[in-house]
């Protein structure tokens, strides 16, 4: 009964990258439970093949079954030949507000802006990005134009009157933009999700790069605590789990109607796309999969192992992203390795593919 059992929640999360949340508001848990239901039966072919039993075939074929959904998650990549010379050098980062409301606020600010500035990349997409207007003692926006030596850069904020303070995404270029855009998601988040774009020029050569902050899951000091050795309340864990599982819940039908806002837009464009950003989503999700139908996973193509981006207690693993149209090639995906925000940094080098 319990193979059977791990067999069928194995077989679901093959399904939920595939199916709609809308249609089927518990699927897509079974797509964030990858790796405690692809553990599950590797350890039960294990114990099936030392008591030599016919479920080792049964299950075996049922990992098998799988097929590269599993590479999405462990991939095989390599770094593309760059024939052409012309690279692009893009970074993203959900920077967190830059640890605003912290005591060591100012000191993870200047943190991360000594990791930019050693980066350098020519084009940067921030999430969770605070900016306030002047007078402040909490300078972001001026300082990485100065830093990244940016000519041109374009954000979308919610603004608050009181203390003029702006809270959002904005992308930096070393390069002019020729174009700038939004998509604007048919339902208003209170959590600063946006969806910005522009049209970037380098030499002769014109991207459309994205930036991407879809529907979080507006976590709080509670559904932290879950996760807190020291709270050993069975009862407040209870609560805490069953809370955080109905916020997981709300975001999945949300981020995907704003994906398929952002591909239909995507499918539209003149010029070779980049899209970065954090997705709140895993790559055995309905979002991941619409985005992997129409473009390259620059760290799938780039990288081997499983990466991690997520740096917060929960065993979120791989969220933020580098995507590129297929006639742009990938190489040298990095993923920071300092945790200065719940986030980690990812950046790459990205070129025109030569036409043969």
């Amino acid at each position: 009964m319990l193979t059977i059992i791990a067999l069928l929640s194995l077989i679901l999360t093959y399904l939920s990258p595939y199916i709609h949340p809308e249609t089927s508001s518990i699927l897509p848990l079974f797509g964030l439970s990858y790796w405690f239901t692809l553990v599950a039966n590797l350890v039960l072919l294990l114990i099936w093949a030392v008591l030599r039993s016919k479920w080792v075939l049964v299950v075996l074929f049922g990992i098998f079954i799988g097929g590269r959904l599993h590479f999405r998650m462990i991939p095989f990549g390599s770094d593309e030949q760059n024939k052409n010379g012309t690279e692009l050098h893009v970074m993203s980062y959900n920077v967190r507000l830059f640890d605003l409301y912290k005591t060591l606020g100012k000191r993870t600010k200047n943190e991360i802006f000594d990791y930019i500035r050693e980066k350098q990349p020519e084009i940067a997409c921030f999430q969770e990005f605070y900016h306030q207007g002047s007078p402040t003692s909490f300078v972001t926006q001026d300082s990485l134009i100065s830093i990244l030596k940016s000519v041109d850069h374009h954000s979308r904020y919610k603004h608050q009157k009181y203390r003029r303070q702006n809270f959002g995404v904005v992308m930096f270029s070393k390069y002019p933009m020729i174009y700038k855009g939004e998509i604007q998601f048919t339902e208003i988040s209170n959590n600063y999700n946006y969806c910005i774009y522009a049209d970037i020029v380098k030499k002769q050569d014109t991207f459309r790069v994205y930036n991407i902050h879809l529907q979080s899951i507006k976590l709080q000091k509670d559904d932290y605590a879950l996760f807190d050795e020291e709270n050993s309340n069975a009862a407040e864990k209870s609560s805490n789990f069953f809370r955080l599982i109905g916020k997981i819940k709300d975001a999945y039908p949300i981020r995907a109607r704003q994906t398929e806002q952002i591909t239909e837009h995507i499918q539209q464009s003149p010029y070779p796309v980049i899209v970065c950003g954090d997705f709140n989503d895993t790559p055995i999700s309905y979002c991941y999969n619409k985005f992997n139908t129409l473009l390259t996973d620059a760290y799938r193509n780039t990288s081997f192992g499983p990466g991690t981006t997520y740096a917060g207690k929960i065993p979120a693993g791989r969220i933020d992203y580098i995507f590129h149209s297929t006639t742009i090639g990938s190489k040298d995906f990095n993923i920071q390795n300092e945790k200065l925000s719940d986030h980690y940094a990812i950046d790459c080098k990205l070129f025109l593919k030569k036409e043969e």
